[in-house]
């Protein structure tokens, strides 16, 4: 256990912990973003932390790798994401967090996927855990919700 809520009993808030990188996404881009590696179906990949983003999504290189393309869908989508409309699939899947310290955590997590970099999203996946990040080290903490 790693983060304790505050209430004298020991209930864990975060069981695991991973570094984050903060900087750029891409070389285009200015604004740093705060990046997190992330266990898609056994295949590690960087992704954007966006509480914002409707979706998690991941780039179709890693989509491939992953075997997703093989996953039947659950729906097409069309995303309008940074100004571009992105056809995509949304799918089931396992996302992990590997903790370098702690304890793993496994999401089951709707996805989509489009010509971006990958995204962890508030709604499938964020929504899912308790988190917290401290920027004083660099670290995101994670934990199952009750």
């Amino acid at each position: 256990m790693l983060l304790q809520f505050p209430n004298g009993e020991g209930e864990p808030f975060a069981t695991g912990a991973i570094g984050y990188q903060y900087r750029p996404v891409t070389e285009n881009e200015t604004t740093n973003r705060l990046l997190l590696q992330v266990d898609v179906e056994n295949v590690l990949a960087e992704a954007v932390l966006d509480t914002g983003a409707p979706y998690s999504i991941i780039v179709p290189r890693i989509a491939r790798m992953a075997g997703l393309n093989q996953v039947k869908p659950l729906e097409r989508i069309t995303m309008l994401v940074r100004g571009m409309r992105l056809e995509g699939k949304t799918i089931r899947l396992g996302m992990t967090l590997r903790a370098e310290v702690g304890e793993n955590l496994t999401v089951d997590v709707e996805e989509y996927w489009g010509e971006f970099p990958s995204f962890i999203g508030q709604n499938g996946f964020l929504d899912r855990i308790r988190y917290a990040v401290d920027s004083s080290t660099d670290m995101f903490y994670f934990g199952e919700l009750p």
